[in-house]
């Protein structure tokens, strides 16, 4: 008896973690894909980023400081302001003209010869989502391995895993096997791309997104058991 409540107890931690988690990657993802003046400017104010988990990850908490400081510095600037300059260096880097300064999108970084971010993974991802009954609905008509709609594919996963049973087991382990194998090797190369071109609050949302995606990695969709 001791045995089964300690299990039921951790699934139903893990299932909290995996719900929080979800919504954590929402966050970042509806944040690439559109700038600040569209979205939502909580991230602005500081007390945002020291409430943001960090799932016990260094990497996240670094990425997290790094993220309070920004916010914290400009705290003398009208809001209006700083929503204005984070929504330029959005512009800068993802849109342009002529061409964005660091391309969002799968494709540029796996695939030789792709310019204009439409390549195979553009299709992998697009059989994905039909695959989770998901569909891609955004004004900006993103092609499907942007990165802002991966990590949502990632979050929705999540979400789904933190349903527990059998379902949401075979979801945490498609989660761990996207992130391992498709998103994080080349999200560390965007990243290196986005402050090479001087992105400031950009930069700092990708190392939070390598951060929350060592999370999902460090998940374990195998049920604990009992001690012999």
């Amino acid at each position: 008896m001791e045995c089964t409540l300690e299990r039921e107890k951790a699934a139903q931690h893990a299932e909290a973690a995996a719900d929080e988690l979800a919504r954590a990657l929402a966050f970042v993802g509806n944040s690439f894909l559109a700038p600040m003046s569209q979205t939502s400017d909580a991230a602005l104010d500081r007390a945002f980023w020291a409430a943001f988990p960090d799932f016990g990850s260094e990497e996240a908490a670094c990425a997290l400081d790094g993220l309070f400081a920004w916010a914290a510095e400009g705290e003398n600037v009208p809001r209006a302001e700083r929503v204005r300059a984070v929504s330029v260096e959005y512009a800068r880097l993802f849109i342009g003209p002529p061409e964005p300064a660091v391309a969002p999108w799968e494709s540029f970084y796996v695939q030789e010869g792709v310019t204009n971010g439409f390549g195979e993974p553009t299709f992998r991802m697009r059989e994905r989502l039909r695959q989770a009954a998901l569909e891609v609905s955004n004004e900006n008509n993103q092609y499907a391995d942007h990165v802002g709609i991966e990590l949502l594919y990632c979050s929705e996963l999540a979400r789904r895993a933190a349903s527990g049973g059998p379902a949401g087991t075979e979801e945490a382990a498609l989660l761990e096997s996207f992130v391992e194998a498709d998103l994080l090797p080349w999200l560390g190369r965007f990243t290196t791309a986005l402050y090479e071109e001087g992105a400031t609050y950009y930069g700092l949302l990708a190392d939070l997104a390598e951060g929350l995606l060592g999370v999902v990695r460090a998940f374990s969709p195998s049920a604990s058991t009992c001690a012999a």
